[in-house]
């Protein structure tokens, strides 16, 4: 499946991943909706497949609709603590 690639800053202080960019990752299957290798003969039925992905019933697409979770890529380590644990620790 495809998926998302989420790039950003990782507070190690805290835990907390603030985005910073997003890409996506291509899985390259003709199955796979998102897929530049998405195919679509017009009006053809594809044989099924054997884990049962979801059916269009309007194209009778039976292709992979679903992306992976997307992935936490930390370009970015900061040893302190992010800007919302600050903000909420000074309100306390």
């Amino acid at each position: 499946m495809c998926q998302n690639i989420i790039s950003g800053r990782f507070h190690s202080a805290c835990g907390h991943f603030e985005p910073m960019s997003t890409s996506r990752q291509d899985c390259m299957r003709p199955d796979c909706i998102f897929s530049a290798r998405h195919e679509h003969p017009g009006g053809q039925r594809y044989a099924p497949a054997p884990r049962a992905p979801v059916v269009d019933v309007r194209s009778g697409c039976k292709c992979a609709r679903m992306m992976a979770q997307p992935i936490r890529n930390p370009i970015r380590v900061s040893p302190a603590r992010c800007a919302n644990c600050l903000e909420r620790d000074r309100v306390v």
